[in-house]
C-alpha cells in the first residue's frame, strides 16, 4: 500500500471509531496528513477576515405542529460566517453552533493558511474550529475552482432522490377552523409540481394536539389519502418519537396495505422496541427501511442499533454532526450495511449541503427536502430531476450570497 494510500485510511479509520465512541473528532489531525496539491495550493491562501451576518430564508406556506412541537412558521433566520482570504476568496455557509461560540476563536484563525486548518481529503483539523466547517468547506471549493462533491472525490456528483419534508400536520389549522386532509393533499400537489417524488408525512398527532384514538384515525386517514392520490410517489413517515411501541403497531395494522419507503423515528430509540418493531415487519412481510439519529443521537448507540440490524439509515443533522464528521462517518456506515440520509429539515441551505455529501461518497439512500426562496441566497443552481436533487457544478457549495455582507 503507498504511504498515501495508508495514511488516508488510517486517519479514516480512527476519525470515524472516535465518532461511534461518541469522542467526534476531538484530535487535531494534522500529524496524518500526506499533503496534496491541492492543500498546496489553499497554503497560499491566508484567512484575512471572518465576518457574520444572517440569512433569510423563506417556505412557500406555514409549517404546522408535529407530534411534539408547535407551528414551525414561514421560514428561519439563518446565521452565517464569511471567511476572506488574503488573496480575495471568499467561502460562507451557515454555523455550525452559535455565533458566539464562533466569535470565541475568530482570533486564533486569522492569519492562518488556510492548509493548516482544512485539508481536502479530511476536512476541517480540528474540534475547535468545527463551527466554521461548512465555511472552509465552501471555501477551499472556491479556492479549486471545485464543486465541494469533488473535493469528496465525485468529478460527477452521485445523485439520489429528494423528499419532500415540509408535510406537517396542516389539516389542524387555522385551529378555530381547521382545513382538515383537503389541506394535506393540497400541499403534496404543491410538492409534486416542485418535483418531488417522495413525501415524508409527520404522524403522531394523537401524542399532544389530539385525544389519542381520533388523533390514530387520522394519521392512517391522511397517509392512506395521500397514498391514493399520489401512486407514482413513495410515502415516509415520521412519528418524531410521538408514540410507543404498540401505539405505532397499531398505526401500521390501521393502513395495511399502504407501502412505506421508510419509518422514521417513531419512539424514542431503545433495543427493545426496535426488536418488537422489526419482528412485527418481517412476520408481517412489511418491506420499508428504519430511520432514526435526529433528536439527542447517542452515535455509540445508534451503531449498537445498527449492529443488531434493527436500523437501516443513520439520521444525525448534517451540521449538527459536521459536515467533516459526516465525511469520516460514511465510511463506517457502509462498512456495518447501513445508509444515511442526514437530517436536514428547516434550511434548505442544509439540504444543498447534503446534496453534496451524497453526491461526493453516495450511500445516501434519499435527501430531506425544505422548498425555500430567499432574497439573501441565489439558491438557482440546484435542479430537481424526475424526485431527484442536482447539485450544481460550480465551486464551492455553488450558492453565490446576494446579500451585502
Amino acid at each position: 500500500m503507498k504511504r498515501r494510500t495508508f495514511l488516508q485510511a488510517l486517519q479514516v479509520g480512527v476519525a470515524s471509531a472516535m465518532l461511534f465512541n461518541g469522542k467526534s473528532h476531538g484530535m487535531d489531525l494534522t500529524s496524518l496528513i500526506d499533503r496534496t496539491s491541492a492543500d498546496k495550493e489553499l497554503a497560499y491562501h491566508r484567512i484575512q477576515e471572518i465576518k457574520f451576518s444572517t440569512v433569510k430564508l423563506n417556505y412557500p406556506r406555514l409549517v404546522g405542529k408535529n407530534a411534539r412541537l408547535d407551528l414551525h412558521g414561514y421560514g428561519p433566520t439563518v446565521e452565517i460566517c464569511c471567511i476572506i482570504t488574503d488573496k480575495g476568496a471568499m467561502g460562507w455557509a451557515s454555523l455550525r453552533g452559535s455565533k458566539r461560540d464562533a466569535e470565541k476563536i475568530v482570533n486564533e484563525l486569522i492569519g492562518k493558511k488556510v492548509s493548516e486548518v482544512f485539508a481536502t481529503h479530511i476536512g476541517t483539523l480540528q474540534e475547535r474550529y468545527i463551527p466554521f466547517d461548512m465555511a472552509l468547506h465552501d471555501l477551499a471549493g472556491i479556492i479549486l475552482q471545485k464543486p465541494v462533491y469533488a473535493l469528496l472525490g465525485k468529478e460527477k456528483p452521485l445523485i439520489t432522490d429528494y423528499y419532500s419534508g415540509m408535510i406537517y400536520f396542516d389539516d389542524l389549522e387555522p385551529a378555530d377552523k381547521p382545513a382538515g386532509i383537503d389541506r394535506i393533499l393540497e400541499e403534496c400537489r404543491y410538492d409534486y409540481g416542485v418535483g418531488y417524488r417522495q413525501f415524508k408525512l409527520k404522524i403522531g398527532r394523537g401524542h399532544k394536539w389530539m385525544p389519542f384514538e381520533e388523533g390514530l384515525r387520522r394519521d392512517i386517514e391522511v397517509t392512506k389519502a395521500v397514498n391514493e392520490a399520489f401512486p407514482d410517489c413513495e410515502i415516509l413517515v415520521d412519528g418524531n418519537n410521538g408514540f410507543s411501541a404498540d401505539q405505532f403497531i397499531a398505526y401500521l395494522k390501521g393502513i395495511s396495505g399502504t407501502k412505506l419507503f421508510w419509518i422514521e423515528e417513531p419512539f424514542h430509540e431503545t433495543v427493545a422496541d426496535y426488536q418488537k418493531l422489526r419482528h412485527y415487519i418481517r412476520e408481517e412481510g412489511i418491506e420499508t427501511l428504519l430511520a432514526d439519529g435526529e433528536a439527542d443521537p447517542d452515535q455509540q448507540f445508534l451503531k449498537e442499533l445498527i449492529q443488531q440490524k434493527l436500523l437501516d439509515v443513520h439520521l444525525t443533522d448534517i451540521e449538527g454532526l459536521g459536515f467533516t464528521n459526516w465525511r469520516r462517518l460514511m465510511p463506517e456506515l457502509q462498512k456495518l450495511g447501513a445508509q444515511a440520509s442526514p437530517h436536514a429539515w428547516g434550511s434548505l441551505l442544509k439540504t444543498n449541503y447534503t446534496a453534496h455529501l451524497a453526491g461526493g461518497l453516495g450511500n445516501t439512500v434519499t435527501i430531506e427536502g425544505v422548498t425555500s426562496s430567499s432574497d439573501d441566497v441565489d439558491l438557482s443552481g440546484y435542479t430537481i430531476r424526475k424526485g431527484k436533487l442536482i447539485p450544481p457544478s460550480t465551486p464551492g457549495f455553488g450558492m453565490p450570497l446576494l446579500k451585502k455582507i
